[in-house]
């Protein structure tokens, strides 16, 4: 199994060494998890192998089509300007204000969706207020912050929180009154300390022209597109709720109510003139290299759950660490190398709910760390691998400018919800 571990590094170091090495980094994934698998297929029993392997892919089949689901809605509103419904009620021309402005949106919003779809969202919102790449690379590395903060307060945020609560670990009402400061914290700590750094005004217009890409909408077809749009986002935790079906379901049965109502809005158009508007052309749009890259990682770190090197690993930290806060600690700083989910779901397995009832303290603390210790590195969660195909973002420039303030508030948070749990308890 070292072996195993072994690849697992390589291909990790792989994608870190992207731009150095020239090959990209979804290449790299992908043939990290396809080694992987093959290796485990020899080392073990090729039929159980084959279960495991099936049952892996139909969870990361079910995020990946939410993924390419999400983006297709946002290139879908953005081609019909919709996000002017938002920007063209910002307006400031201080980086400085808008990165705060920007940070608290995807704050709440993400609370509301989940982070990768509110990622997606605000970085194509800061993409019309902010032409230029390097301007919007470091509000992309505060959207990650944001929208990972954001997510864990909430039962519907982020998906560790919701295995938590659906596992019976936590309580909606509980988790929110527990989390939201220590969340809050989390992300107001590195955008107090960005601002000492960040100056000047937005250097383009706040709302750019129409490019090309995108047609003529009318005033009408931009607000029944965007506000259609959204909704469907939004109301993909309500549809979960109330069906108790996978949300990829809900989410892909409303992008086919957006694409019938974009026929029926456009019916009268040219060809000419609908095809910029379709959500045929913003399939084309999405960028699938990201998608392909999420689903590499994701294949990956199952075959490390599968062999049982996440479950060894949080053993060993039982037995060497002991105590639980910092072992709760190190497994959020661990899951901004690997995926949160697998290790929530080995930790949830070493901790009987006989011995720790709903709403204890390692519930609530695992669901801040698990959910905001993933920004500290850009492929630590769903929203910055996101952010690293929507941005192009390098793994050594996130490394620089956006790791240590993520820490840091990683850091602010978990003390806050300490203090917080000892004073109410």
């Amino acid at each position: 199994m070292l072996l195993i571990v072994a690849v697992f590094v390589l291909g990790y170091v792989a994608i870190a060494f992207e731009h150095p090495i020239k090959v990209n980094k979804s290449a790299s994934a992908l043939v990290t998890a396809g080694l992987l698998w093959t290796i485990y297929s020899f080392l073990g029993s090729h039929e159980h192998v084959v279960e495991q392997l099936n049952e892996h892919l139909s969870g990361t089949a079910a995020i990946v089509f939410f993924l390419m689901a999400a983006m297709t809605i946002v290139e879908v509103i953005d081609a019909h300007n919709g996000f002017e419904v938002i920007t063209s009620r910002i307006h400031t021309r201080s980086h400085r204000v808008l990165l705060w402005m920007i940070g608290f949106v995807t704050f709440f919003l993400s609370s509301i969706l989940d982070n990768l779809t509110t990622t997606i969202v605000m970085i194509s919102l800061t993409r019309r207020l902010l032409p230029r790449q390097q301007d919007r690379l470091l509000f992309a590395g505060m959207i990650v912050i944001a929208a990972n903060a954001g997510g864990a307060w909430t039962p519907i945020g982020d998906v560790t929180t919701t295995m938590l609560w659906i596992g019976g670990r936590i309580s909606s009402l509980n988790i929110i009154k527990a989390l939201i400061v220590p969340s809050l914290i989390n992300l107001i700590v590195p955008l107090a300390v960005i601002s000492w750094f960040i100056k000047g005004e937005i250097a383009a217009p706040a709302v750019t022209d129409a490019s090309e890409s995108r047609g003529k909408a009318s005033l009408r077809e931009r607000n029944i597109m965007f506000v259609l749009g959204i909704g469907t986002l939004v109301a993909v935790p309500v549809f979960k709720t109330i069906t108790h079906l996978p949300p990829y379901i809900g989410i892909l049965f409303g992008l086919g109510i957006l694409w019938c109502v974009g026929e029926l809005l456009h019916h009268e158009k040219t060809d000419e003139e609908k095809e910029p508007l379709t959500l045929v052309r913003a399939l084309k749009r999405i960028d699938m290299s990201a998608i392909v890259f999420f689903l590499g990682i994701l294949l990956a770190v199952a075959s490390l759950e599968s062999t049982g090197q996440l479950g060894a690993l949080a053993q060993w930290l039982e037995k060497v660490v002991g105590n639980q806060t910092i072992i709760i600690l190190i497994t959020g700083l661990v899951s901004a190398v690997i995926d949160n989910v697998p290790l929530v779901a080995a930790s949830m397995g070493m901790y009987p709910i006989a011995t720790y009832p709903q709403d204890h303290f390692l519930w609530e603390f695992l669901a801040y760390c698990a959910g905001t210790g993933g920004s500290i590195l850009i492929i630590g969660s769903a929203a910055g691998v996101a952010a690293m195909g929507l941005e192009r973002i390098t793994f050594f420039w996130y490394v620089r400018k956006i790791s240590g303030l993520a820490l840091l508030g990683y850091i602010a948070g978990a003390l806050a919800y300490i203090v917080q749990y000892k004073l109410l308890h």
